[in-house]
């Protein structure tokens, strides 16, 4: 059975700023520093955060069934603002899910505000089909929020300092 599921965040900064991020393993890394009670630790296994890049993400104690998983940058177009990893062990993959696809686009809305949009396609094995409910794009719904606050809060702070 396949599926996929999207999620739109509208954010106040420019989408060229949140692209310098979600690009990078800053995401990864801003990740973790900010949603410790999530992600306890992100480990770059292989690569310099490039296509082919391997991560390691510990989830933190106490989120139900899954302890990590690993994913690996399959594309990254710097043009369109687009970043896509693919689960290759743990996290969906345990739950019978034979293939968990994340997107994220940068999608500029105007001058100062963008749009985070986040996509899982998945594909999960018949007997296990049931299991299709554990798909979502709530981490990174919260994800962006924390990332973009972060940024906001950043932006506000140098504003400050100048004045």
């Amino acid at each position: 059975m396949k599926g996929s599921l999207s999620h739109e965040l509208e954010v106040s900064l420019p989408a060229d700023q949140l692209w310098q991020v979600y690009s990078t393993l800053r995401l990864a890394q801003l990740s973790a520093e900010l949603l410790p009670t999530v992600i306890s630790k992100v480990e770059v296994e292989e690569g310099d955060g490039g296509v082919g890049t391997l991560l390691r993400v510990t989830y933190a104690l106490g989120i139900p069934g899954m302890k990590y998983h690993k994913e690996r940058f399959v594309k990254i177009d710097h043009e369109k603002r687009l970043k896509e990893a693919l689960f290759v062990e743990g996290g969906h993959l345990d739950l019978g899910f034979s293939s968990y696809l994340i997107r994220l686009e940068i999608l500029e809305k105007g001058h100062n505000s963008s749009v985070i949009k986040s996509t899982v396609e998945y594909e999960v094995d018949e007997e296990h089909a049931a299991n299709a409910s554990f798909a979502t794009t709530d981490p990174f719904m919260i994800i962006g929020g924390a990332v973009s606050e972060h940024l906001l809060q950043k932006k506000s702070n140098c504003s400050i300092m100048l004045l």
